[in-house]
């Protein structure tokens, strides 16, 4: 939602502070800090209340999109969240849910080792309205690739078997190349060690082709990058 790593910490930390010196709502306690969040963010932007420009996707949009398919809520306990009526609340999601393919198109590099679940990426990317900027299967191949495309967007797998590491294709690319990076994987907790900054999107196997088509909207539009 904020559009960078610190400002969402400071947002989420500033959350906390205020829920600990509420009253306790009707709501259960992660429902409760979205909300405390939804109603406390501002978009950067000033000078289009309620729209975080330049991408033209409203505010509330981008919340019920994040809550229902990153978050996976129910539409109801959305709607309570951003404080809309469940009606309401629906039929703003269908609007932003058919407004993802008319916005935010760029090049995405695929690094994924399982040939089959390389095409279903790769075909979701592209009715996404995408473009592939090329499929690898190995470490190797992941960072040539990138030298030559500079893709917009990077989804990666971390386990690429015989072919090397995900996380060291990626740590290498963003030395070269600044992109934002969505991890695909069966694996997600080689990547939340508390050693290191947690990224930002992280996709866990197997996923809904919404969930993958938001993720890559919001890494793209308004998410924090991996640095």
């Amino acid at each position: 939602m904020t559009g960078s790593q610190s400002r969402g910490d400071l947002l989420v930390a500033e959350s906390l502070r205020g829920l600990a010196l509420a009253e306790v709502g009707s709501l259960p306690a992660r429902q409760s800090l979205y909300q405390w969040i939804s109603r406390h963010y501002r978009p950067a932007d000033t000078s289009h209340p309620g729209t975080d420009a330049p991408t033209g996707m409203g505010t509330i949009e981008r919340k019920l999109l994040l809550l229902t398919s990153l978050e996976e809520l129910p539409i109801a306990e959305a709607a309570r969240i951003v404080d809309l009526d469940l009606a309401r609340a629906t039929e703003i999601l269908a609007h932003a849910r058919a407004g993802l393919r008319t916005v935010a198109e760029t090049s995405i590099l695929i690094i994924e080792d399982e040939p089959i679940i390389a095409m279903d990426i790769e075909d979701l990317v592209r009715r996404c309205g995408h473009q592939v900027a090329g499929v690898a299967a190995t470490e190797a191949d992941a960072i040539a690739l990138a030298r030559e495309t500079r893709p917009g967007l990077i989804l990666a797998d971390i386990n690429l078997g015989a072919g090397g590491d995900g996380m060291n294709a990626v740590t290498s690319i963003l030395r070269h190349h600044d992109a934002p990076v969505i991890f695909v994987t069966a694996y997600p907790e080689r990547l939340l060690t508390g050693e290191a900054v947690e990224p930002a999107f992280v996709i866990t196997k197997p996923f809904e082709p919404t969930t993958l088509a938001i993720a890559t909207y919001q890494a793209v539009t308004g998410g924090p990058q991996i640095r």
